[in-house]
């Protein structure tokens, strides 16, 4: 590609930022080397939302940066509303960034007369206006086929490896705490150098966990448990019993990509004895109030930041997957 047409391109990019997390955003323009676009956001009176970009973004390649975490249905509505706007403004191409994807749980039917809201979101976020999507660590892999749009579903896998390439830890074992995980665990395995166990775990009711059973040898072992979020944390909790239960030392770390943590999550993982560390990224935001010493944040504004590089420049996005 010629260096005329990237800086062309590259002059074209613009940048902005939702109120779900705007650090982020910060930091991923940062690394890109350019400023967020201006763009304001205020709620009415009744609580609707109020966007307006206050800069020409016809015939920009736009990238709106949206985490759609809690308040989720807030988040969720303002990315609507800021793809419409930049739709009607004629901007050449929308992508949304979404860090976290919410409303990712209900990726199928488990029950009678129940939504599939994964699909659902997916349609409207469509509907709206987007060209495009880059996603992080998707609570199901099958969401990337709810979209018929480009998607650029992208891991924090190799940064979890990055982190504790450097802490090391005696006896490690990876751990993916149900099968649905087993893929992204095993390419921790082959990065980390490390044996792998899994976790069946059995939903009874809803919004409750129970694991049944561990399959591989963790006695003896230090455990890294790998999930894609911690909402509540009794997921987490649960796997941490049952693997003190099946041998392994009581220094169990904890790998998340999304941090939700909500209720009383950040004070029942700290106060539990065997939890040693808990590592989540900046996918969504940490607040003061449950900042404790055993949660560690690593960023993914340099993976987001080289993704959106890529696609602004036409450029194959395939490498950032692994």
């Amino acid at each position: 590609m010629s260096t005329e047409i990237t800086s062309r391109k590259a002059e074209e990019m613009r940048l902005f930022a939702g109120s779900g997390n705007p650090a982020l955003a910060k930091s991923i323009a940062s690394w890109l080397g350019c400023e967020l676009g201006d763009v304001k956001i205020s709620r009415f009176a009744d609580g609707e939302t109020y966007v307006k970009f206050e800069e020409s973004v016809r015939g920009t390649d736009a990238f709106v940066i949206q985490p759609t975490c809690p308040p989720v249905d807030s988040n969720l509505v303002e990315l609507l509303i800021m793809i419409d706007a930049l739709r009607r403004a004629s901007a050449r191409r929308i992508t949304a960034v979404l860090p976290y994807y919410g409303y990712a749980r209900q990726e199928k039917k488990d029950r009678p007369r129940e939504a599939i809201t994964a699909k659902l979101i997916a349609d409207i976020i469509t509907a709206a206006g987007a060209d495009r999507v880059i996603a992080l660590d998707l609570h199901a892999d099958a969401i990337q086929g709810f979209f018929n749009i480009p998607l650029d579903h992208l891991t924090a896998i190799s940064i979890f490896a990055d982190y504790f390439r450097h802490k090391p830890v005696p006896d490690l074992v990876i751990v993916s705490p149900d099968e649905g995980r087993v893929k992204k665990a095993r390419k921790l395995v082959s990065l980390l150098g490390a044996p792998l166990a899994v976790g069946y775990k059995h939903h009874p009711e809803h919004q409750v966990t129970e694991i049944t059973d561990i399959a591989g040898d963790v006695r003896g072992k230090a455990p890294l448990i790998i999930e894609d979020m911690i909402t509540t944390g009794g997921s987490v909790i649960e796997a941490v019993n049952a693997l003190i239960d099946n041998g392994a030392k009581p220094e169990i770390r904890v790998a998340a990509t999304h941090g939700i943590l909500a209720r009383d999550a950040v004070d029942r993982m700290q106060d539990h004895p065997a939890i040693a560390e808990i590592v989540v990224t900046d996918s969504v935001p940490l607040p003061d109030d449950k900042k404790r010493s055993k949660i560690k944040v690593v960023s993914v504004s340099p993976l987001l930041a080289e993704a959106i590089r890529r696609v602004n420049l036409d450029l194959s996005v395939t490498s950032l997957f692994e």
